[in-house]
């Protein structure tokens, strides 16, 4: 038990290139403040694309993932190093309750917000149940065999979305091979930092060749500079309220099991990084992560979640003072107060954010893959491979199911599907392959 809620955060004098900073630690302001930036930048990519496929404002959802850390950082007794980003989980449920069509502001964002609230608040009472009982029931319905799965149908029912946001003409559909080129060629031939940035230096690129062909050779709609020029500097982000609809609740607060899927994959890989049995934080961690996104939810923002992006980052670095992250937060609600930082965000093009698109609902999908290999999943039992067959093609698929007023969208149903055929077929002994 710590002596104080939150830790002293030593000042740690070793810089070295290797050395390791702890939770606990921490290096000079101006190396801590760098580091800060360097988070900002590496959740930047993926905080703004979300909302910007669901059609949410991207600037508020920065600002809303600031907050969103710092109160994770407060529940968590700045304990796990954790930055929260938009939740990828929620694009393809979002898009079915507000019917948003791809483009422009989604004027039925506050339906979706009551779903987030809702998601949110389940999410949470998870998190208050783990705190009483601890993380073994979790574990026990949720192996990585289902876990895996449901990561990966996440990006396979996504995939049709990024299909069909880049099929309106065929100078879209090129644009987005371009860019898809784009980040294939930083993530394989650019090194370090900038190879993590993957995305984000990747759409710079492309959005830079799209200005070229357009706006330079007229060969297609140019991009519009003059929402950036006409946006002022300072100004408050646009908040807005939840409508609680109770189909998208229904439909939207599953996402809770995907999000805790997530977050406990996230602390143990910090875990492991860190060499600290982070456990017993891990019921505050999902508690954290709900209450920021119910108040995400109430202020017109995305769900949130804990992301990989920076878990990467702290891999790489060594430094996992928790104390990064609330520099890191703080930046981020600098951005969200800059209307023209907004506008800029407005100017990628459809088919830029298209190919993005597909690099990464393909990724989440790889992900879900990997973690079958990590955690090498044995498919000679056929109740893991069950499990991960029928799972795929229910959310590939976008199977429904409805039973009066509740319905579940293909994510719904093939999450609860692969826990509850999990769950029957786990006491059966095991047998040789399906042929």
């Amino acid at each position: 038990m710590a002596a104080t809620y939150f830790p002293r955060w030593r000042r740690q004098p070793v810089t070295a290139e290797g050395s390791v900073v702890g939770t606990d630690e921490r290096l000079a302001w101006p190396q801590m403040f760098a580091m800060g930036i360097q988070h900002v930048v590496a959740m930047f990519g993926a905080t703004v694309l979300a909302p910007l496929l669901m059609g949410f404002d991207p600037n508020l959802c920065i600002f809303m993932s600031g907050i969103g850390t710092l109160l994770f950082f407060v529940l968590v007794g700045g304990r796990v190093p954790s930055y929260l980003g938009s939740s990828f989980a929620f694009i393809g449920l979002v898009i079915a309750v507000t019917g948003y069509g791809g483009h422009g502001p989604n004027l039925n964002i506050p339906v979706a917000l009551g779903g987030i609230i809702a998601c949110g608040v389940l999410y949470a009472i998870i998190g208050l149940i783990v705190s009483a009982v601890g993380t073994r029931w979790i574990e026990t319905l949720m192996p990585p065999v289902v876990t895996g799965a449901i990561v990966c149908v996440i990006g396979l029912n996504l995939a049709p979305i990024a299909v069909r946001g880049v099929s309106g003409s065929n100078f879209d559909s090129w644009m987005a091979l371009v860019t898809v080129l784009c980040v294939g060629a930083v993530a394989v031939f650019a090194r370090g930092m900038l190879q993590r940035l993957l995305i984000l230096i990747g759409l710079l690129i492309a959005y830079v060749i799209y200005a070229i062909v357009t706006n330079g050779l007229g060969m297609a709609k140019p991009i519009d500079f003059s929402i950036v020029a006409n946006a002022a500097w300072f100004g408050m982000p646009s908040f807005t309220a939840p409508v609680f609809d109770l189909h998208a609740m229904t439909l939207l607060a599953p996402i809770a099991v995907i999000l805790v899927a997530e977050n406990l994959g996230h602390i143990k890989a910090v875990s492991a990084m860190t060499g600290q049995n982070l456990d017993r934080y891990i019921g505050r961690a999902f508690l954290g992560d709900g209450l920021a996104t119910i108040v995400s939810g109430f202020a017109g923002g995305t769900g949130v979640t804990t992301y990989a992006e920076n878990i990467g980052v702290m891999a790489v670095t060594k430094i996992y003072s928790t104390l990064v992250f609330v520099i890191a937060a703080l930046i981020a609600l600098v951005l969200g107060f800059s209307p023209k930082f907004g506008a800029v965000i407005q100017t990628i093009p459809g088919p830029v954010l298209g190919g993005v698109s597909i690099v990464v609902f393909g990724l989440i999908a790889v992900t879900g893959a990997r973690i079958w290999v990590v955690n090498k999943v044995d498919f000679s039992d056929n109740r893991n491979l069950i499990v991960a067959a029928v799972t795929l093609v229910l959310g590939a698929g976008d199977f429904s199911l409805k039973l009066g007023g509740f319905g579940l969208g293909g994510i719904g149903t093939a999450t609860f599907g692969a826990i509850i055929l999990y769950a029957l077929l786990r006491r059966k002994p095991s047998q040789g392959p399906v042929a």
